[in-house]
């Protein structure tokens, strides 16, 4: 068979499966079992121009049927992309999500219209890592502490901070994680009124609407999806409570939250310290995370 065979009848498998996008998926587990230094643009390359690829056919077929039982793409290869940073995932852990990157933008965003070179960032729920080493990429002068409350989400946390810091060597000194509950007054104490931002993307799934997806529902730790309560707003206020004890005054926090949740998030923050609170979208247009200002 030539790759293209074996690529398309990998697809028609995925997509028999239920995958949604079987053609990419297929794609990408190609890259991966043609080994270090491919990527899936030199798969397409190869399909578009008729070359062939060595593969190792085993492996190939080893993750196709993995995916095809629904398993996350991203722990099949063990990585998953974050905006700049490629960060290792897989079980135990919350596979970051490209809406999450918007809200790291609106940090960004927040901390260059202050005119910030060393900014006091935390990362609350910080899951694989991913909010705040990408700030600590980003932003070179940034100094960022991270909180993480499951064993297994730190272990993969700690991980990926090695990781980053091979790329970005500044990362190895500026970013600090601490394991404990993020909700709590006694986590970080020694911040407390001195944080310029909190960026966060906390558990906010309501309880009552358990994800149709098997990759979600079967695989993301309940710990990082459900929000605590039946529509799943306990969690990301006590969240905005914390955040309120760490910012000093006219310090920002950006929250993701679930579409249906942001006028009661922010009506919450107003009412417990925070001024101009508002509610922006993400890149599907969908309300998606709560900017608020310290007051």
């Amino acid at each position: 068979m030539s790759l293209g065979d074996v690529v398309k009848s990998a697809a028609t498998t995925l997509r028999a499966a239920g995958i949604e996008t079987p053609e990419h998926d297929a794609k990408l587990l190609m890259a991966e079992a043609a080994g270090d230094g491919i990527e899936l643009r030199d798969v397409d390359k190869a399909l578009l121009m008729g070359d062939d690829l060595a593969f190792d056919a085993a492996r190939f077929d080893a993750m196709v049927a993995r995916r095809a039982k629904r398993e996350p793409l991203q722990h099949i290869v063990g990585h998953a992309p974050f905006r700049y940073l490629d960060l290792a995932v897989g079980p135990g852990v919350f596979i970051p999500r490209p809406e999450t990157e918007t809200v790291v933008q609106a940090g960004l965003d927040w901390i260059t219209r202050q005119g910030m070179y060393h900014p006091r960032v935390v990362d609350l729920c910080a899951g694989s890592g991913a909010i705040g080493l990408a700030v600590a990429s980003e932003v070179p002068g940034a100094e960022v502490w991270a909180v993480e409350l499951s064993a297994e989400a730190y272990a993969w946390t700690e991980r990926n901070h090695v990781r980053v810091a091979r790329a970005y060597p500044s990362v190895a000194g500026n970013y600090h994680l601490e394991r404990g509950d993020a909700t709590s007054p006694l986590t970080l104490p020694q911040l407390d009124g001195t944080v310029d931002i909190v960026i966060t993307n906390p558990p906010y799934v309501p309880l009552d609407q358990v994800p149709e997806q098997p990759e979600v529902r079967d695989f993301d730790p309940d710990m990082a999806l459900y929000g605590g309560s039946a529509d799943g707003v306990l969690i990301p206020e006590r969240i905005i409570l914390r955040a309120a004890g760490l910012l000093h005054a006219g310090g920002a926090l950006v929250m993701e939250h679930d579409i249906s949740q942001g006028d009661r998030l922010v009506a919450f923050a107003r009412a417990n310290g925070f001024t101009e609170g508002r509610t922006d979208n993400d890149w599907t247009g969908r309300s998606r995370f709560l900017f608020a200002v310290k007051g």
